[in-house]
């Protein structure tokens, strides 16, 4: 097979073109990775920037931590540094990068040390890598530092070699988002020769790390991991360059491992080697299976061998890859080239040599095509066929006859096609009606359907058309000619129509594959609640896997089935075992798993890239494996779009108990600020007052005791009204508000409350405008009072001792209007609608009101409550406030009588 044979694509990889495309108008990001504190990763990005600042570059230092270092602090000259700013937190007053400050410097290159860095609470990113993203994504270069142990990936390997778990960490994302990374290695021997010289911690704190964390293990082993994940980030960077560039592989830099497999038994022992030769050259590896369209005749035997093979890759560490194609060899040779795979692990050609002659050997032809490319060819073992954990075999798929029936009635019409025609044409055109014949069975039937019709349209043919005549004698040379190209062409023919029909079944499997899953998608996007989610996974998994679902998800610390299809709830001792071992390790387990095989279904995780959220329970009456390979592939992409939409629903309902809590948060602090201060003030003067009249109330003239009196009454009325306002809001938000409501005119309502108010009041003077022909309204009268009270005493609050408070009312359509006017400084523009939140109050100015900011907050519960609105406003004709009630008029004669 030569390069041509294998139709390379020589053009750049589209994926790879998009990712450089992305990164144009975007900074380069440089990470000095390092393997521990101390190997001087700060002191060569400060020599990097010392020489890309000697280049004519614009380098800005926007943090470095020398933690006391002179050699840092010697590099940090001759730097413009960017300056700080300051975080109050909690009485401290800590230092942090100042990003807004280097945006609106925008330098070519900033310096930014400690990726893993958490910032001060109140700053715009919790971390300092969003921070760098953010520098990155305004086309600002950052040269960074990171430790090994602070990757994300890695923490637990980390913890485990050290005992000491790292809590500030990055994700592996921004590894691979990384332009460059520069390994700054240091022996550990060099290492801690620098921490007892002082140059790493302060001595006291570099005992303590040699004690616990700088020992020659503990580094040799982080040593070893940040090679390791620089070499994994590099040989990605080295694949993505050869996929842009169009560069046919393998480069050699560094070994990986492919091995192919197939239905046969000899897979389980190909994979097995695969992963000894991937140890031996330390590389990774996967398993590869070619699904052409052949496979869509291959017995439940063959799938089950090849899922087996597959998942046996998979739990030896590789990667197991499934790709749809029509020539294996080609397809092999393609996948590893454009991935960079070094060497190809292929089994022994086992066909006799007459097979070999007419289908070709796989083996050959990755041989002759591989180029640079390692071939290994080897025996293998047949290992015993996959188990059907305790179920009958399937039955051999039985002959159906209604192929052959459909060809031979092809046969026959192009028999009475050909007997009509013989007068008019010769034989050899004859043939052709036969070959019409072929090819209808080819696409109707198959394969074998299509090779009867050849044999069969041949002897007809020769018995009815060639001489002599009604015989299967062939008399002259050209009609043996005429036959054997007959018989030729159509073994031929049918093969190419068969394998156009296989094909043809294939797409229209795949299609009808691809537009279920985008309905899914769609029908997931658009459910509200987990109900509905779950429902709609549990139908469509059933309907297209073909198998009973049952979806599990995590409830008060166990497993409860949430929604199954057909509806099931009821579960077994040994189901609810397996569903939770499932759940637990994040692996199958029960029926066909290696892991509680006696359940009765089959138990999946569900899970996003972040976390599992739930468990899928898969049963079938068919006996042998629930899942083949296409049915897996096809339950993985259902099950991924499940376990999103899942997370999705449950992250909202996580942002709305966040923000259910950050309300009643904040509403429980103005509430205590409202108790600390406005409830305060009143108990206090009483308390003084009281104190003052037990003390020297004999020798205090009459008036002075009066007037303390006064002054207690008056604090106690206040109290009072805070209480009745924080009962009133309590009734209000719990739902227990309903209005005593019949037929009353505003005027009387008005009158009362203006009597009640006017202590409040006080010497500001009231304007009053109620026309008297004012229609009754349905209302609470104690209610709409008190509100009428309450935005009187808001009026008197804001608006000085000289000042007018209007009350007006006018009939608006089917509506009556009520208007509270004022001459204070008004509401601004962005506090109109929040006034009416419960404790806001509008910003302070000179001097502070008193008051609970609830008010204004109950008058809207009170008048909604009624069937009306409250709007605030601001007077157009002078400053002050305004604030407008409409309640509806009611039928006049229905109210009459209700009075009566």
């Amino acid at each position: 097979m030569t390069e041509n044979d294998l139709d390379t694509d020589k053009r750049p990889s589209p994926d790879a073109l998009l990712e450089s495309a992305n990164r144009e108008g975007r900074g380069q990001l440089k990470i000095f990775l390092g393997a521990a504190p101390g190997v001087g990763k700060t002191y060569e990005m400060l020599m990097s920037g010392r020489a890309r600042r000697a280049d004519g570059v614009d380098v800005v230092v926007g943090v470095v931590e020398s933690h006391g270092r002179k050699e840092t602090e010697a590099l940090l000259q001759g730097f413009e540094i960017m300056p700080r700013v300051t975080v109050d937190y909690r009485g401290r007053v800590l230092d942090e990068m100042d990003l807004d400050g280097l945006l609106a410097r925008k330098p070519a290159l900033a310096l930014v040390d400690e990726l893993a860095h958490s910032n001060a609470p109140g700053s715009r990113h919790h971390k300092r890598y969003l921070d760098v993203l953010e520098l990155l994504d305004r086309g600002i270069d950052v040269y960074t530092t990171l430790n090994i142990q602070h990757v994300e990936s890695l923490n637990d390997v980390v913890a485990q070699i050290t005992r000491i778990r790292v809590r500030e960490t990055v994700p592996d994302s921004i590894i691979d988002r990384a332009d460059d990374i520069e390994i700054i290695d240091l022996t550990p021997d060099d290492l801690i020769k620098r921490l007892h010289d002082g140059k790493v911690y302060v001595p006291k704190t570099a005992t303590r790390a040699l004690e616990n964390y700088f020992s020659p293990g503990n580094l040799t082993a982080l040593r070893e991991l940040a090679l390791r994940r620089t070499a994994q980030r590099v040989d990605d960077q080295l694949l993505s360059h050869m996929r842009s560039h169009a560069i046919q592989g393998p480069w050699a830099a560094g070994e990986r491992v492919l091995v192919c497999i197939g239905a046969f038994a000899r897979g389980p022992s190909l994979v097995r080697y695969a992963r000894r030769q991937a140890d031996r050259l330390r590389a990774p590896w996967a398993a590869l299976y070619v699904e052409t369209p052949r496979a869509l005749g291959m017995s439940e035997a063959d799938k089950d061998q090849v899922a087996a093979t597959l998942r046996l890759a998979e739990q030896l560490g590789g990667e197991a890859i499934i790709l749809p194609g029509q020539e294996i060899a080609k397809e092999i040779l393609r996948y590893a080239t454009a991935n960079n795979y070094t060497h190809i692990i292929v089994g022994k050609p086992d066909k006799p040599r007459w097979r070999e002659w007419l289908g070709g050997s796989l083996s050959h032809e990755l041989i002759r095509g591989a180029g640079d490319i390692s071939v290994h060819v080897i025996s293998g073992r047949a290992g015993p066929p996959p188990a059907n954990r305790g179920v009958a075999a399937a039955a051999a798929p039985r002959l159906d006859p209604k192929p052959y029936a459909l060809s031979t009635a092809y046969l026959g019409l192009a028999l009475l096609g050909g007997a009509v025609l013989d007068r008019f044409l010769d034989v050899q055109n004859i043939a052709l009606v036969f070959l019409t014949a072929v090819l209808a069975s080819a696409l109707s039937g198959g394969l074998w359907p299509a090779l009867f019709a050849s044999v069969a349209g041949a002897l007809v043919f020769n018995f009815f058309f060639l001489a002599p005549l009604y015989t299967f004698t062939i008399g002259s040379p050209e009609s043996i000619v005429a036959f054997v190209f007959f018989l030729g062409v159509a073994v031929v023919s049918s093969n190419l129509a068969a394998r156009v029909h296989r094909q043809a079944a294939a797409a229209r499997q795949r299609a009808r594959m691809t537009e279920d899953l985008y309905l899914f998608s769609r029908k997931l996007a658009e459910a509200a609640t987990l109900d509905d989610v779950l429902w709609a996974t549990a139908y469509q998994m059933a309907s297209m896997l073909r198998v009973r679902v049952v979806i599990l998800l995590p409830e008060n610390e166990s497993l409860a089935v949430r929604a199954g299809y057909p509806p099931d709830d009821t579960l077994v001792d040994a189901d609810i075992a397996a569903a939770r071992w499932a759940w637990e390790h994040d692996r199958p387990a029960g029926r066909g798993a290696e892991t509680l095989p006696g359940a009765a279904r089959l138990y999946m995780p569900l899970r996003t890239g972040r976390r599992a959220v739930g468990v899928v329970g898969l049963d079938s009456d068919r006996q042998g494996p629930l899942l083949s390979p296409e049915r897996q592939r096809l339950f993985d992409a259902l099950a991924d779009q499940a376990a999103l939409a899942i997370e999705r629903i449950q992250l909202v309902a996580d942002v709305d108990k966040a923000r259910l809590a950050a309300e009643a948060e904040k509403l429980r602090a103005a509430l205590l600020r409202s108790i600390s201060h406005d409830l305060r003030t009143p108990l206090s003067a009483i308390l003084g007052t009281a104190s003052a009249l037990r003390d020297f109330a004999p020798s205090m003239p009459e008036a002075d005791r009066a007037d303390l009196l006064a002054t207690v009454v008056d604090e106690a009325e206040r109290l009072n009204r805070f209480i009745a306002n924080l009962l009133d809001m309590t009734r209000i938000e719990a739902g227990a508000l309903e209005p005593n409501a019949s037929g009353h005119f505003v005027g009387d309502i008005v009158a009362t409350a203006l009597r009640r108010a006017a202590k409040v009041t006080g010497p500001r003077r009231i304007e009053i405008d109620m026309p008297g022909d004012l229609p009754m309204l349905r209302l609470d009268a104690v209610l709409f009072e008190q509100v009428l009270f309450n935005l009187l005493d808001n009026a008197a609050k804001y608006t000085p001792p000289a000042s007018t408070i209007g009350v007006r009312a006018w009939a608006e359509g089917a509506a009556v209007a009520i208007q509270v006017t004022d001459e204070g400084p008004g509401i601004p523009p962005d506090s109109l609608e929040r006034v009416f939140d419960s404790f806001y109050r509008v910003g302070k100015t000179d001097s502070v009101r008193a008051g609970t900011g609830l008010g204004l907050s109950i008058c809207r519960g009170f008048v909604e409550a009624m069937g009306g609105t409250i709007a605030a406003g601001n007077r157009t004709d002078r400053k002050g406030a305004v604030f407008t009630i409409r309640m509806p008029v009611p039928d006049q004669t229905q109210l009459l009588d209700e009075a009566t």
